[in-house]
């Protein structure tokens, strides 16, 4: 994968943090994104240079398609696209504002479709492109307090399908991820609550998942070999649900 270059949204910290760095340690150039967390982005930077890989930052609101063009155009050709930055938000059905939806869907619907538009033209150009959405076990099955989000999941879900079915005879794959209940900062407060206790001791393989084992599966599906696969929602939750 030496030469090929993978822009990361949302890869400051936890599952796009990961995702980063094995993507680096295979060789690829990797663009951090990140929309607040400079800081972190920076050293996360360092410590994939300080190891040998190749990596850079660069800010990107993904809800803001100006942002997404000069971040790209910063990057120049882009290979791999991982669309991971998300907004996540616990609140009843009934309290939902539009506001609180429209938030929702132009982070984790429309701007995943604006990221996968921008990049398209290259890699149809190219001939090779590689697409991971990080979707949801949400998205799959639903969600309870955090329905619009759950909403949002299952609509990337559908994007991915679409992606896949238009433009893989260029070459492209469209894939997605959906971790079931994995170990970062979004997941802290649903982990701690009586519900989210009880998701764990519900799950088959007897534990809560890790970022790395969520970055694996995206690497497989940009590496060599996995060409023939597209448009597919690769579980990784332990058993949580069979898709």
């Amino acid at each position: 994968m030496k030469g090929r270059t993978a822009f990361v949204t949302g890869a400051s910290r936890g599952i796009g943090s990961s995702i980063a760095r094995t993507l680096a340690d295979h060789g690829v150039n990797v663009v951090i994104g990140y929309l607040n967390s400079r800081d972190a982005a920076e050293t996360l930077v360092e410590k994939i240079l300080s190891d040998g890989g190749s990596a850079v930052a660069r800010r990107i609101d993904v809800s803001e398609r100006s942002s997404i063009r000069k971040a790209f155009g910063s990057t120049g050709v882009i290979d791999i696209l991982v669309n991971n930055a998300a907004l996540a938000q616990e609140k009843p059905f009934l309290d939902i504002s539009d506001e609180d939806w429209d938030r929702m869907l132009a982070a984790n619907l429309r701007g995943p479709f604006a990221c996968i538009q921008e990049v398209l033209p290259g890699m149809m150009d190219r001939r090779w492109g590689r697409v991971v959405n990080i979707v949801s076990i949400g998205g799959q099955w639903g969600g309870v307090n955090q329905i619009h989000y759950a909403s949002a999941k299952a609509g990337l879900i559908g994007l991915t399908r679409s992606v896949s079915k238009t433009f893989s005879g260029f070459g492209i794959t469209c894939n997605a991820v959906s971790p079931g209940l994995v170990e970062t900062d979004m997941t802290k407060n649903e982990l701690s609550s009586p519900q989210g206790q009880e998701k764990i001791r519900t799950i088959p393989a007897g534990r809560i998942g890790f970022a790395a084992e969520v970055a694996a599966a995206v690497v497989f599906l940009v590496m060599p070999g996995s060409d023939y696969i597209t448009g597919q929602t690769i579980n990784v939750n332990g058993g949580m649900y069979f898709g």
